[in-house]
């Protein structure tokens, strides 16, 4: 079971409301180790999927509710011509300047924050049989942990990564490596995980993988001991 002896912050008081009511499982990985792939097919099997990347995306697309603040913090340069956040140009500055970097935080998320919660209800009322929260920086907030119940981590090697993101996002390799440098190690992830899903393979090899995620979480549910 995942825990973390750190005291926690508004949103674990607030989720651990919810506690109880479903298995809560928290994914994470690096960037570009396939996290959207598997919470999409534990959607698919049935899974209450809480993304908070996604979330964040949506907040700071045209109309979103960070959008305004941000505009205000940082400057109409920083709101690109569809209306949304400029990410190329907040994420130079905030990996160049870490008070940057907390005044974004300060601004997204406690909406983020809001948004997943008001997902974790919805989705328990829906009758989710467990949820997942994906997290990308879920190790290095220090703040989920003690939420958890079971946690996944979604791997493969660094080079993969490194392409993968490349490939998607069209980043420079040398962008794609400081995005990394950032994060929780490899080992820091596995560290804490209760389970391991090796992402290198074929989607076959993934579905495998999530299938037997899936049937665990299921169990949790039956006999809460048996996360242990």
């Amino acid at each position: 079971m995942a825990t973390n002896p750190t005291n926690p912050p508004s949103e674990q008081a607030n989720l651990g409301e919810l506690k109880g009511h479903a298995p809560f499982v928290g994914l994470t990985g690096g960037i570009g180790s396939g996290k959207t792939a598997v919470s999409d097919q534990l959607a698919q099997l049935g899974a209450g999927v809480i993304d908070t990347d996604l979330i964040a995306h949506q907040i700071t697309a045209p109309n979103g509710a960070a959008l305004p603040l941000i505009q205000q913090q940082f400057g109409s340069e920083f709101i690109d011509p569809n209306e949304a956040l400029d990410r190329a140009k907040m994420r130079s500055l905030v990996f160049a300047d870490p008070e940057a970097r907390k005044a974004l935080e300060g601004i997204t998320h406690p909406l983020i924050r809001a948004e997943t919660i008001r997902q974790a209800k919805y989705l328990i009322q829906a009758k989710a049989p467990y949820l997942v929260f994906v997290v990308p920086l879920l190790i290095e907030s220090g703040n989920w942990l003690p939420l958890l119940d079971y946690l996944v981590v979604v791997d493969c090697p660094e080079e993969v990564q490194i392409g993968r993101v490349m490939h998607r996002s069209k980043l420079p390799r040398n962008e794609v490596e400081s995005i990394l440098k950032a994060q929780a190690s490899r080992q820091e992830r596995i560290n804490h995980a209760d389970m391991v899903i090796e992402n290198q393979g074929s989607l076959e090899d993934l579905h495998a993988e999530v299938l037997k995620l899936h049937q665990k979480i299921l169990q949790i549910q039956k006999d809460p001991t048996s996360s242990s």
